[in-house]
C-alpha cells in the first residue's frame, strides 16, 4: 500500500511534467501561426516552470535527462522556437535583424559550453586524495570554493543567464524592434563570459590547491608528527553513521593518540562533534600508506565490503567491536573471524560465538563490557504519583526477511493500542531510523502508529509547561547547534569545509557533552508529563529515552542488552512464530523479560508488574542477566576496554620487533631503515622506497 502523501506528490510531479510539455507545444503553435499573446505567454511560462522545477524538483528533471531531454536541450529548443516565432512576425527583417540575434545567441551558448569545461577543470583541481576534520590543513593552501552556480549548477546557470535573452526576445515580439532582443542576448552573453572568466581564476596559482603528490606527502608528514596509536575504521552508507558515532566518547578516552579512518567522503560530515582527528582515504592505494605510520590498532564497529582492504595491512592489529550486541544472527557474522580479536560485552556474547560455530576461536574473544552505557541511570523503583512511562523502541526489519526481526509489522499497532488505552500510561515511541527501508509494510505500520499516537494526544488534556520551557529549549538548541555544526556557506565544497574544520578549540568536546545534557533536560521539560511523544530524530538519543522510561518494550536487538544495564523491567515482542519456551531458549537476552505475543495480550500484566514491586518477579533475574550480558561492573567497562586496546597494541609492537629481527637477520638488533619503518618516521618527501608497491600493500 502506498504511504500517505505518496499519490498526491506523484500526481503533482506528473502534472508539472505535463505542464512543461504543454508549454512547449503552445510555444510552438504560437510561433508558427503566429499567435503573439500565446507565443509570449507560453515562452515565459515554459522558462519559468523550468526555473521553478530546478529549485523544487531537481530529481524530477533528472528523469528528462535520462531520455536525452536535459536542461541544455530544453533551453536550446526554447530559444530555437523563439527565433522561429520571430521569423513569422511581420515587421522583423530576418536578414538584417534576426541574423545578428542568431549569431549573438550562438556566442552565448559557446560561452556556456566553455564555462562547462572550466567548471570540470576547477572541480578536478579541487579534489584531494583525502578529506580531514580536526586537523590543521593550512599548509595545503585550501581556498574558498567558487560559486556553486558557476562550478556545479549547470542547469540553474544556463536558465538564469537565459532570462535576459527570453525577456528581450519577448519585447521584440511585442514591438517588432530587434533592438530589445539584441540587448537581452548581449546581457546574457556578458553574464556568461564574465562568469566563465571569474571561474577561471580558480585555475590560477593563487587559488589552486597543492598537487595530489604533495598532498600525500603532507599526509605522511602529519601522520609522522601526530603518531596515531589506536583508531576506529568505518565504512558505510549515509544512514549507518550512528554505528560509528556511538563509539566516539569511548575512543576519545583511550590511552595514546586516537584517530578515525573513513572511506566515504560524505561520511566526514556524518560523524558527530568530536575532537578526534578524522581522515577519510577513499582509494586503496593511498590507504596503504597507513602501513608506514605508527598506527597499531584499528577498531571496527561494523563490517563492510571495504573492510577487507584495510585488513591487508599486517602491521596493524584489528578488533571487531560491533555497534551493538543481540541474539540475532547478525551479531555472529562469520566475517568476524577475519579480525585479530573480537571484543564483546560479556560472557553471553562469548557463548554465542562458540555456539554459532563460525570459526571465531574462543581465545580471540575479549570481554570488554559496553563503556558507552555509563550515562544510563540505575533503576530507582516503581513510578509514584505520575504516569507510567513506557518506551516502545522496535528495531527495523533487517535484510533477511525474518518476520521476527521487528515487531512493528505484526504486533506494533496492537502494542500501541493497548498502551494508549491505559490513561495512566505515557508512551515514548522511538522506531529504528531504518524502519521501512526494506519492507514497505514496516514503513506503513510505522506511519499508522504515529497517527494513532497523535490522535490519542488529541483526546488528552492537562497542565502544560509554561512558555519559559519552550524558550529554554530553543536557547539550548541554539547553543548545541553552535557547538556541533560548522557554519558553511551554501557554495562551500569539500576543501573549504576542510579548512574551516581545522584543529578544534580546547575543551570543545566537554562543552558539547554539557550542551547535549542541557538540551535533553530542556527537551523533556518542554512536554507535559501526560503527553505521548514520538521521537524520530537523532536527539534525544536512545540512552536519554532509557533514563526517562520506567519500562521498555522492544525486539530482540542490542537495545535490550543496553537497557538491561539499568535493571529496569522490560518486555520483548515475540513475532517469530516460536512458542514462548522456544523463544526464551533461542534468545538468552529475553530470559528476564516479559514476553508479548503479537496480539499484545501481555501488556496489562507488564504494567502491573512495573507499578507493584511485589509483582515484579523478574528483578533478581535481570540483575543476573545484566552481568551475563555486559560483564562485571568492577573494573568499569571503560577500564577494561582501554586495557584490551593496550594489550592489542603490545601485540602489534611485538610483531614489528619480530619482523625487524627477520629483516636484519640478527635477533634484537635494528637497522636504521627498519627502525624508521617501525616507528612510522615517514616524513614529507622521505617515504621508504616502494611504500605503496610492496606485496603487503597490494
Amino acid at each position: 500500500m502506498p504511504s500517505a502523501g505518496f499519490v498526491p506528490r506523484r500526481a503533482v510531479q506528473l502534472a508539472a511534467l505535463f505542464a512543461m510539455m504543454l508549454a512547449f507545444t503552445a510555444q510552438l503553435v504560437g510561433a508558427l501561426l503566429p499567435i503573439i499573446p500565446l507565443f509570449i505567454a507560453a515562452s515565459v511560462v515554459n522558462l519559468g516552470l523550468d526555473l521553478i522545477l530546478q529549485h523544487k524538483q531537481p530529481g524530477l528533471l533528472s528523469v528528462l535527462g535520462r531520455i536525452r531531454f536535459d536542461v541544455t536541450v530544453r533551453q536550446l529548443l526554447r530559444d530555437m522556437v523563439i527565433l522561429v516565432g520571430l521569423l513569422h512576425i511581420d515587421g522583423i527583417n530576418p536578414l538584417e535583424e534576426q541574423a545578428p540575434l542568431t549569431i549573438t545567441l550562438l556566442l552565448f551558448y559557446g560561452t556556456h559550453f566553455v564555462c562547462q569545461a572550466v567548471a570540470v577543470l576547477v572541480r578536478r583541481t579541487r579534489s584531494l586524495p583525502f578529506v580531514t576534520r580536526n586537523i590543521d590543513t593550512s599548509a595545503l593552501r585550501l581556498s574558498d570554493a567558487p560559486p556553486r552556480i558557476l562550478s556545479r549548477q549547470t542547469g540553474r546557470r544556463l536558465l538564469r543567464f537565459s532570462v535576459p535573452t527570453t525577456t528581450g526576445m519577448m519585447v521584440t515580439a511585442i514591438t517588432t524592434d530587434a533592438y530589445w532582443g539584441g540587448i537581452g542576448i548581449a546581457v546574457s552573453l556578458v553574464l556568461s563570459a564574465a562568469g566563465t572568466a571569474y571561474l577561471g581564476t580558480w585555475l590560477l596559482p593563487r587559488k589552486r590547491v597543492v598537487s595530489e603528490q604533495r598532498a600525500l606527502e603532507w599526509l605522511d608528514g602529519w601522520l609522522a608528527e601526530y603518531e596515531p596509536t589506536v583508531g576506529m575504521y568505518f565504512s558505510g552508507g549515509a544512514s549507518s553513521a550512528y554505528q560509528a558515532n556511538m563509539w566516539l566518547s569511548t575512543l576519545a578516552g583511550l590511552d595514546g593518540n586516537p584517530i578515525i579512518v573513513l572511506r566515504e567522503r560524505f561520511m566526514v560530515q556524518k560523524i558527530e562533534a568530536t575532537d578526534i582527528p578524522v581522515v577519510c582515504i577513499p582509494k586503496v592505494a593511498n590507504l596503504m600508506r597507513l602501513e608506514h605510520s605508527t598506527l597499531k590498532v584499528l577498531l571496527h564497529p561494523a563490517n563492510s565490503g571495504k573492510t577487507s582492504q584495510i585488513l591487508r595491512i599486517p602491521s596493524i592489529k584489528h578488533a571487531f567491536i560491533n555497534h551493538g550486541e543481540s541474539d540475532k544472527l547478525s551479531s555472529c557474522n562469520p566475517y568476524a573471524k577475519a579480525y585479530d580479536e573480537v571484543w564483546v560485552a560479556g560472557p553471553a556474547a562469548r557463548d554465542r560465538y562458540q555456539l554459532a560455530d563460525i570459526g571465531v576461536e574462543d581465545k580471540d574473544v575479549v570481554e570488554v563490557g559496553r563503556p558507552q552505557l555509563a550515562p544510563i541511570l540505575p533503576y530507582e523503583g516503581a513510578p509514584k504519583d505520575r504516569p507510567t512511562t513506557v518506551l516502545y523502541a522496535p528495531t527495523w526489519e533487517g535484510w533477511d526477511g525474518n518476520p521476527g526481526n521487528t515487531s512493528v509489522i505484526l504486533a506494533g499497532e496492537n502494542i500501541v493500542r493497548e498502551l494508549l488505552a491505559d490513561d495512566t500510561v505515557r508512551l515514548l515511541y522511538k522506531p529504528h531510523p531504518m524502519t521501512g527501508s526494506v519492507d514497505p509494510r514496516a514503513g506503513a505500520a510505522n506511519t499508522r502508529i504515529q497517527a494513532m499516537i497523535a490522535e490519542a494526544n488529541g483526546r488528552r488534556s492537562g497542565a502544560q509547561p509554561g512558555p519559559e520551557a519552550a524558550v529554554e529549549l530553543a536557547r539550548r538548541a541554539e547553543e548545541l547547534q553552535a557547538l556541533t555544526t560548522s557554519g558553511f556557506r551554501k557554495s562551500a565544497d569539500e576543501l573549504e569545509r576542510m579548512g574551516l574544520q581545522g584543529t578544534p578549540e580546547e575543551g570543545r568536546s566537554a562543552a558539547v557533552d554539557a550542551a547535549v545534557d542541557a538540551w535533553e533536560a530542556a527537551y523533556w521539560n518542554s512536554f507535559p508529563d501526560w503527553q505521548h511523544v514520538v521521537i524520530t530524530t537523532a536527539r534525544p538519543g536512545i540512552f536519554a529515552c532509557f533514563n526517562e522510561a520506567d519500562v521498555l518494550i522492544s525486539d530482540v536487538s542490542s537495545v535490550v542488552s543496553d537497557y538491561l544495564s539499568s535493571e529496569k523491567p522490560y518486555a520483548v515482542a515475540n513475532t517469530s512464530g516460536m512458542s514462548e519456551e522456544e523463544f526464551r531458549a533461542n534468545f538468552p537476552t529475553v530470559r528476564a523479560a516479559t514476553i508479548l505475543t503479537p496480539d499484545a495480550s501481555g501488556v496489562a500484566g507488564l504494567l502491573k508488574a512495573v507499578r507493584d514491586p511485589e509483582l515484579d518477579v523478574l528483578a533478581a533475574e535481570r540483575a543476573e542477566l545484566k552481568e551475563h550480558l555486559l560483564g562485571p561492573s568492577d573494573p568499569p567497562s571503560a577500564v577494561r576496554f582501554n586495557e584490551a586496546a593496550r594489550a592489542l597494541c603490545a601485540q602489534a609492537d611485538e610483531r614489528r620487533r619480530r619482523m625487524e629481527s627477520r629483516l636484519t637477520g640478527i635477533p634484537g638488533q635494528r637497522s636504521q631503515g627498519a627502525a624508521d619503518a617501525s616507528d612510522g618516521a615517514v616524513t614529507a618527501g622521505n617515504e621508504p622506497s616502494g611504500a605503496a608497491d610492496t606485496p603487503a600493500a597490494v
